[in-house]
């Protein structure tokens, strides 16, 4: 069950008022689906409460679960489709160590009635999954045995066992509320830290990065570079469940400005510019996330084992053991291997003129080996510090043309932009959302007054 109300409020010109698009689905979001305008509030904050407003929702409006609410618990189960009449919900949390057959057992089930009901439904649900502190319902009969048992897998997501007579299991999904939201920032400290000062939801720092993932490079953020969003949130009984797709962005880095819009053409949803040129590009600007470069390439540095000056042909990004690593492009997995100086590696040929290789790993990605087909952003391996490293970090080498060069210097190709026969229909939309963007004030942060 997805309740998904397509209509996004924007904000558009000093006085003239704001902007409302309206769309079936984010693939229908084009200029011809715009159909009204809304009054402009005078500060961010009253504009971002505006669109927080949920427009056209039914007369009876969802009830909010709350906790330990005996009303609410019977709301709630009805709400999923489950009977409550006769039945006693009981209402607790998975505590640690505790299992599938604990938890059931309690409650009067066979553990042959457990284990069959399992089986037979293995491909729902994994009693493995089931996590400590997750929230949990048992619907008991007047003999206290359980009839249904509701598991909170995400807060979107709901296991049910319907144990009466033939046991079953089933996936339910609660209504997700996606609504429009605006963000402005000046960075101070980092993207991340001013989300949270702007009380906006730091998850959209890692949208923000995917965005302009081959347009600006995140390790390198300085303070006074300056970002403007409109982006979608999604909330369960008011409460945020994430971010989701951002429909047009703006960022500021080194005082060189970046457009994104969200587009589809022929089946394909991607970002483009106010050129209508696709920000995606060959590779990506980095292979971690929200890391530092320890070390960056040059032909003279002194190895902190080796204790003597040579070439570093590479890129250094600390970061924590265990994190993440991307391939920056498409390619083929010509080594997934171990050397006494590079630890474990792999090594990636993405076409005739490019290839890269990524150092020290932990260990390697799921189905990583040699010969493997990857994708751009697919995780490869793990940060480690195996081999010649004095701590955890990625040692990431890049060639073209069998040459290792240093890939900050590097202009890969762009995909494909805009098609010719969607131009004008691109363009229409793009200004009309870049004059939103532009209108749009930056929010006053503490952070302003102290510099």
């Amino acid at each position: 069950m997805k309740q998904y109300i397509g209509i996004i409020g924007l904000l558009c010109g000093l006085l003239a008022g704001t902007l409302l698009f309206k769309f079936l689905s984010k693939d229908d979001f084009t200029m011809a689906s715009l159909t009204e305008q809304l009054t402009e509030e005078d500060t961010l904050q009253n504009e971002q409460d505006t669109l927080l407003t949920e427009f056209g929702s039914d007369e009876d409006e969802e009830q909010t679960y709350l906790p330990g609410s005996a009303k609410s618990e019977t709301s709630f189960m009805e709400y999923l489709g489950l009977p409550v009449n006769g039945y006693t919900i009981h209402e607790d949390v998975v505590k640690k160590n505790e299992v599938l057959s604990d938890i059931l057992g309690n409650c009067n089930v066979s553990y042959t009635v457990i284990d069959e009901v399992v089986k037979k439904n293995k491909n729902t649900f994994d009693p493995k999954n089931i996590k400590p502190q997750k929230t949990y319902f048992v619907l008991s009969d007047a003999a206290q045995t359980a009839k249904f048992w509701v598991y909170e897998e995400t807060p979107t997501n709901y296991i049910i066992f319907d144990l009466r007579g033939e046991p079953y299991i089933y996936a339910c999904e609660k209504d997700i509320l996606t609504t429009l939201k605006l963000a402005t920032g000046i960075i101070h400290n980092s993207l991340y830290v001013t989300l949270s000062n702007n009380n906006l939801n730091p998850a959209l720092a890692t949208e923000l990065a995917k965005v302009f993932a081959y347009s600006v490079d995140f390790f390198k953020l300085q303070k006074g570079d300056k970002f403007k969003a409109i982006f979608e949130e999604h909330y369960v009984d008011g409460q945020s469940v994430g971010v989701g797709d951002i429909i047009a962005a703006y960022f500021e880095h080194r005082k060189e400005p970046f457009y994104a819009f969200i587009y589809n053409q022929d089946d394909y949803t991607g970002y483009f510019d106010e050129d209508g040129k696709s920000l995606k590009k060959a590779f990506l600007k980095s292979p971690l996330k929200f890391t530092r470069i320890s070390s960056k390439y040059t032909q003279k540095r002194f190895h902190p084992i080796l204790k003597r000056y040579k070439p570093h042909l590479g890129t250094d990004y600390a970061a924590p053991p265990g994190t993440p690593i991307m391939t920056i492009g498409d390619g083929t997995v010509v080594a997934a291997a171990y050397s006494r100086g590079n630890g474990k590696f792999v090594k990636i040929q993405h076409n005739s003129t490019y290839t890269t290789q990524y150092l020290h790993l932990s260990r390697f990605g799921k189905g990583i080996k040699r010969g493997a087909r990857v994708k751009q952003g697919q995780v490869i391996g793990y940060v480690g510090s195996t081999g010649l490293a004095t701590g955890p970090h990625l040692c990431f080498r890049f060639w073209k043309n069998g040459k290792q060069v240093d890939p900050y210097r590097e202009k890969p190709a762009r995909a494909e932009p805009v098609r010719k026969k969607y131009l004008e229909q691109y363009r229409m939309y793009s200004d009309s959302v870049k004059q939103i963007l532009d209108t749009l004030k930056y929010q006053i942060q503490t952070e302003d007054f102290a510099s």
